[in-house]
């Protein structure tokens, strides 16, 4: 027990440059453990140069790439950001196996009246396996959600840039 609060406080600490609130943190912590099938872990802030970051189509600005790393290995990566809804933002999650492979991905806000059946595991499976070298197309190969256009594309496009960023990064060596 008292292993697993110092392991939150640790998380907790590493979130807070992106100020996550209590709750998403939670979910994030519960995602990683439930996909890795691990209870304790380690987030390892990946650093990218500013000059790097400004060259990326995802955000990497926040801190909010993280290495997943058990006791003995690099498990994986998680990628916390928002994306634009019809007036507000939502956060979301990715998890990445150590090859950069879409592990899960989680809608961890949303703060919408409509379109919240993007944040369904039913939608979101369409994205588990993609890697940086797909391109993801709205209404082809991700499929559309009456009432929630604006958030599918979203979704869509920050996925894309994600996609992106990681070939990037992982042709320059970072990864």
């Amino acid at each position: 027990m008292k292993f697993k609060i110092i392991s939150l406080v640790v998380i907790a600490f590493i979130f807070m440059s992106f100020n996550l609130p209590k709750g998403i943190l939670k979910k994030v912590d519960k995602e990683i453990k439930g996909t890795y099938q691990i209870e304790t872990y380690e987030l390892i802030p990946v650093d990218l140069s500013q000059n790097l970051v400004k060259s990326l189509a995802s955000d990497f600005s926040n801190n909010n790439f993280f290495k997943i790393k058990s006791s003995i290995q690099v498990l994986g990566y998680a990628y916390i950001s928002k994306a634009p809804s019809k007036t507000a933002q939502f956060d979301y999650l990715v998890l990445l196996d150590e090859n950069l492979v879409i592990m899960k991905s989680k809608v961890l806000a949303y703060r919408e009246e409509y379109g919240g059946e993007i944040g369904s595991k039913r939608w979101l499976r369409q994205f588990i396996g993609k890697t940086k070298e797909d391109t993801l197309l709205y209404g082809d190969n991700v499929v559309a959600i009456s009432g929630a256009t604006i958030s599918v594309r979203s979704m869509t496009n920050a996925m894309n840039n994600l996609l992106q960023s990681l070939k990037v990064i992982h042709e320059k060596g970072i990864l």
